[in-house]
């Protein structure tokens, strides 16, 4: 395959328009401390805010699928359509939601908007950049936690309201989908997919490779989302239990920030050590933090903060590496259906994680809920075992 030219300008515009249109995505988290006290919500709302923006990603992304959205028309063109509609969804809450049930549908609606956004975002990269698309993977999976971490952000900032927030992430979302229509063409190697082939589910549960590699990115998953979700709580608790004044929003968007950073230096550790080593070796780091954080409670804060910027590194840097294992395992006649499939399976399990934590609030004490955490990281390590082995196998056959 020939080297693509293309204007340096273009993976600079898809990672900035691909952070604003994911800042909607844990907007939701961020401003629910306000929702509580406004509207006197209890903390199992946690899960529903959450988890209605997951089950809308997971519903968007089986739809696109099936339809194959993205081919029968210009991915950079549904990119804008999907960041307006989920731009507008937010400004929508901002300016008229005075109900959970309202914003627990628009959030819904934003989630399916999502699934225009994130994976058509790397699609549009993969026009671009069909040989250095794994650093390009990398740096837009960074983008996609540096947007998580900004409602938290703006959240923490003086004197703004959970409305403000929501009309910010809405503009910015806007923003990104204006900068794809006007400076980013499709790419040259823009290539055509298919519709969801069925077929590609009973792949991967008959392909061991496969399968293995799917069970760490699902216990990768487990932990992911309950873990960002859980950070405010955690800190919060932390706060009262040693009578200091937190800023829990501020830490919260720092720790999810650190992630971005996580995802860029294990992209290039992945060149050297390969994509099973780091896999493997972020959640034995992540799964040592969730064993942990009932210890770290005790803690002091100089010790605290640097615990939870190593878990928030952690838990994400593999997200990437765990995309490239599968990509390497599945069928190259199924791959396309075999990713959003594994996509879909992956957010299905967030949202089970995260409903777990919110049920469990109240009734665990804060610092134990991490251990709900635990399995995935387990899990994730023994699949990947089995995914060595498996691979051992093949390169000796």
């Amino acid at each position: 395959m020939n080297q693509v030219e293309h204007p340096r300008y273009i993976l600079p515009i898809i990672i900035v328009a691909q952070f604003l249109g994911t800042s909607t995505w844990f907007a939701g988290n961020a401003i629910l401390p306000e929702l509580q006290n406004e509207w006197q919500l209890t903390d199992y709302a946690l899960a529903p805010l959450t988890n209605s923006v997951q089950w809308g990603f997971i519903s968007g992304a089986l739809l696109f699928g099936f339809l194959a959205v993205s081919d029968r028309i210009s991915p950079r063109i549904m990119f804008f359509i999907c960041a307006t509609l989920c731009g507008l969804s937010s400004l929508t809450i901002s300016q008229w939601a005075n109900t959970l049930d309202q914003v627990l549908w628009l959030r819904f609606f934003s989630g399916m908007m999502l699934a225009g956004i994130y994976p058509v975002g790397m699609k549009i990269a993969t026009g671009w950049f069909p040989q250095g698309l794994g650093r390009a993977l990398g740096y837009l999976i960074g983008a996609l936690v540096l947007g998580t971490a900004t409602p938290h952000l703006l959240s923490s900032l003086p004197n703004t309201s959970w409305r403000e927030v929501m009309a910010l992430v809405g503009l910015a979302a806007l923003t990104g989908g204006v900068l794809i229509l006007g400076f980013v063409p499709d790419g040259p190697n823009l290539n055509k997919g298919a519709p969801i082939n069925l077929r590609a589910l009973a792949e991967i549960v008959r392909c061991k490779p496969l399968r293995a590699a799917v069970g760490g990115y699902l216990g990768h998953s487990w932990e992911l989302y309950a873990m960002w979700a859980l950070a405010p709580i955690w800190l919060l608790a932390w706060g009262q239990s040693h009578e200091q004044t937190i800023n829990s929003a501020f830490w919260t968007s720092i720790i999810i920030a650190t992630g971005a950073l996580g995802c860029v230096v294990a992209g290039i550790w992945s060149r050297t050590y390969g994509s099973l080593a780091i896999a493997r070796n972020m959640l034995i780091v992540s799964g040592i933090c969730c064993l942990v954080s009932p210890l770290v409670m005790l803690a002091p804060l100089w010790l605290v903060l640097p615990f939870w910027f190593i878990w928030g590194f952690s838990v994400v840097a593999d997200s990437a590496q765990f995309s490239a294992l599968s990509a390497q395992t599945a069928p190259s006649s199924l791959l396309g259906s075999a990713m959003t499939l594994i996509n879909a399976m992956g957010y299905a399990t967030t949202a089970l994680a995260v409903e777990l934590i919110a049920v469990l609030i109240g009734t665990v004490p804060v610092e134990w809920l991490a251990w709900c955490l635990l399995p995935g990281p387990i899990l994730g390590i023994w699949s990947l075992r089995s995914l060595k082995r498996s691979t051992e196998v093949t390169a000796s056959a």
